[in-house]
């Protein structure tokens, strides 16, 4: 699918893997609207300034705060991006939150912070692509590509938290492919360690250096390679309800 001059919000769309995101799909005339969160430090800085950079480009672009856990937040951002564009074709799912806790520290891993993790991770993609549904459904061509991990194909990751959200969404992305179908294609992509990134940066050490052991190429994952297949996603006519682990290669996570 020819998707220049299409219509794009990335979620966190600043961030390490949401800025290869958004240059990727600006790069092929997509107009993005990028996310941020008000009271995350830098976070709404960093989106004005990826916005100044894409519209020097030529393609018109914008910025929107979101917090995906509240959902009049949720209704407002639908409001704005579709007042600007007046359709929404292509929903990535990028933004997500976590806190390093080994997975044996059950006593840390408090009831707040699961429900953070969950209400981030999980229940705002789901509340977003709801939110937009008959958005994405309007000319029958529409794309979800919601960011998940490796950590929710096999148990590792920054928590335990993080890893069953992370494979609630890989599942959600699954269910919604069955919802949406056969007007909006609905996949998942499933990175390792992308050095760089706020994610990265709340793993322990000991996180880190298992996941690169582990790796076969012996090293963490390429943002770009992530940002290139969200944009072959969207191009593609006929894959859905697909989980693509970009990890350098974990055994563990191949299916």
């Amino acid at each position: 699918m020819e998707i220049r001059g299409k219509t794009a919000l990335v979620t966190g769309g600043a961030g390490g893997i949401g800025s290869a995101i958004t240059r990727a799909l600006v790069r092929e005339g997509v107009h993005v609207t990028i996310s941020f969160v008000e009271n995350l430090e830098g976070d709404q800085e960093a989106a004005e300034q990826l916005l100044s950079e894409m519209q020097a480009t030529g393609v018109k672009c914008s910025t929107v705060p979101l917090d995906q856990r509240d959902h009049s937040s949720i209704l407002a951002c639908v409001d704005t991006v579709i007042n600007e564009w007046g359709q929404l074709d292509i929903l990535v799912n990028n933004a997500g939150w976590n806190i390093g806790i080994d997975f044996a520290d059950l006593d840390t891993l408090t009831e707040d912070i699961w429900d953070r993790v969950l209400e981030t991770n999980l229940r705002g993609p789901f509340l977003l692509s709801r939110a937009f549904a008959k958005h994405l459904r309007a000319n029958g061509s529409g794309r979800i590509v919601n960011i998940a991990s490796i950590g929710g194909l096999t148990p590792m990751g920054s928590s335990m938290a993080y890893s069953c959200s992370k494979a609630g969404l890989i599942h959600l992305t699954r269910c919604l492919s069955v919802a949406f179908g056969p007007d909006v294609t609905v996949n998942a992509i499933c990175p390792g360690l992308v050095e760089g990134t706020r994610v990265a940066k709340n793993l322990t050490k000991d996180v880190e250096k298992k996941v690169r052991d582990l790796a076969i190429l012996k090293r963490g994952t390429s943002a770009q390679d992530i940002a290139e297949q969200a944009v072959l996603l969207c191009k593609s006519e006929t894959i859905t309800g697909q989980a693509i682990a970009i990890d350098a290669g974990i055994p563990g996570a191949m299916r």
